[in-house]
C-alpha cells in the first residue's frame, strides 16, 4: 500500500517539473553539426506535445529552426523563425525514438559579441499531453477526479511501457537462442567436414602409395 501511494505522489508531481533550458549559440550557414538535439522515445500512436519557449525576437540578425523527427524517417514538422512560444502536437507512427532539433543561424549582423538564443523545452507525452482542463470542463468532473484519472492513464501507460519492454526482451532472447542454435549446428557441420576430409585424404594417400609400391 506504501508502495503505491508512493508511486502515485510521483506521477502527481510530475506535471511540476522543470523544463529543459539551454543556449544555441548562432552559426554562420546551415550545417547539421551546429543542431541541438534532444531524443526521447515514444511508442506508436501516443500523442506527443512540444512547447518550446525561444528568447529574442525575429529581425535581431538570429533565426532559430526546429526541426522535429524520429529514428525511422517520419518528419512531424520543421518551423521557421521561431521566436517566444512555439507549441506543436503530433501523434507518433511507430515504437521508435524521436527527436526535438533546433540551430540557430545568422542572417545579419548583430551587435552582441557572441550572439545566442536561450531555450526552454519542455515534452508532454501520452496523459501527460492531454489537456485535462478542457477534459475538467466537458465533462464536468471534480478536480480530484481529474487528477485521478489522468494518474490513472499515466499507470496505464507505464504497464503498456512494461510489457512492451517485456515483449522486445522476449524477442531478443529468442533471437539469441535462435542465433546459438544455428552457431552450434554450425560447429557440428564445420567438424564433420573436417573429420570426413581427414578421413579422404588418409584414404587417398593410402591408395597412391599403394599404386606407387610404397607401401
Amino acid at each position: 500500500m506504501k508502495s503505491l501511494f508512493n508511486l502515485a505522489f510521483l506521477l502527481w508531481l510530475l506535471p511540476f517539473s522543470y523544463a529543459l533550458r539551454f543556449e544555441l549559440p548562432a552559426h554562420s550557414g546551415h550545417s547539421a553539426k551546429n543542431e541541438r538535439c534532444i531524443r526521447n522515445f515514444v511508442t506508436k500512436d501516443t500523442l506527443v506535445v512540444v512547447t518550446a519557449i525561444v528568447s529574442g525576437s525575429r529581425g535581431d540578425g538570429q533565426m532559430v529552426n526546429m526541426h522535429i523527427k524520429d529514428a525511422v524517417g517520419n518528419d512531424y514538422g520543421r518551423p521557421k523563425d521561431v521566436a517566444g512560444e512555439k507549441r506543436m502536437a503530433f501523434t507518433s507512427l511507430a515504437d521508435t525514438a524521436f527527436d526535438v532539433c533546433f540551430e540557430n543561424t545568422l542572417v545579419g549582423r548583430s551587435h552582441l559579441q557572441n550572439p545566442s538564443r536561450h531555450v526552454e523545452l519542455d515534452i508532454d507525452i501520452g496523459a501527460d499531453a492531454r489537456d485535462w482542463s478542457a477534459i475538467q470542463a466537458s465533462e464536468k468532473l471534480k478536480p480530484v477526479e481529474t487528477e485521478l484519472r489522468r494518474i490513472g492513464e499515466t499507470v496505464n501507460e507505464i504497464v503498456q511501457e512494461l510489457e512492451y519492454l517485456r515483449l522486445r526482451e522476449q524477442k531478443l532472447r529468442d533471437t539469441n537462442e535462435s542465433t546459438n542454435e544455428r552457431v552450434k549446428w554450425f560447429a557440428l557441420g564445420t567438424m564433420g567436414m573436417l573429420v570426413g576430409l581427414g578421413a579422404w585424404q588418409v584414404v587417398y594417400l593410402r591408395a597412391y602409395f599403394r599404386s606407387k609400391h610404397l607401401i
